[in-house]
């Protein structure tokens, strides 16, 4: 049985910083590309981050050098570390993982968490 479990996120002031983390079993972790997504209320789901097998990255051009995404293989986990936070980074974020390549399209990925909240205030 696959599992995704988000954890962290939480409040944080504008200009703060916050974590969120993924845990994943039931898959080959070294092997999927992983990403974080993002839905405000109201709003369509969008990709924050994402991270290959290997290690190369891609992100929003909204969060660029605000935002890291890393993963430890050997802990099956994969980490967004986020700065210079905004209110409009309020949303629930998600962890999602694709067999694979994949692009920033929800359909590319199988697996998903359940989401971690994350709120900044101004």
């Amino acid at each position: 049985q696959v599992q995704l479990v988000e954890s962290g996120g939480g409040l944080a002031q504008a200009g703060g910083s916050l974590s969120v983390s993924c845990a994943a079993s039931g898959i080959i972790f070294s092997i999927y590309t992983m990403a974080w997504y993002r839905q405000a209320p109201g709003k369509q789901r969008e990709l924050v981050a994402r991270i290959s097998g290997r290690g190369s990255t891609n992100y929003a051009d909204s969060v660029k050098g605000r935002f890291t995404i890393s993963r430890d293989n050997a802990k099956n986990t994969v980490y967004l570390q986020m700065n210079s936070l905004k209110p409009e980074d309020t949303a629930v974020y998600f962890c999602a993982g694709s067999f694979g390549y994949a692009t920033q399209r929800p359909l590319d990925y199988t697996y998903w968490g359940q989401g971690t909240q994350v709120t900044v205030s101004s």
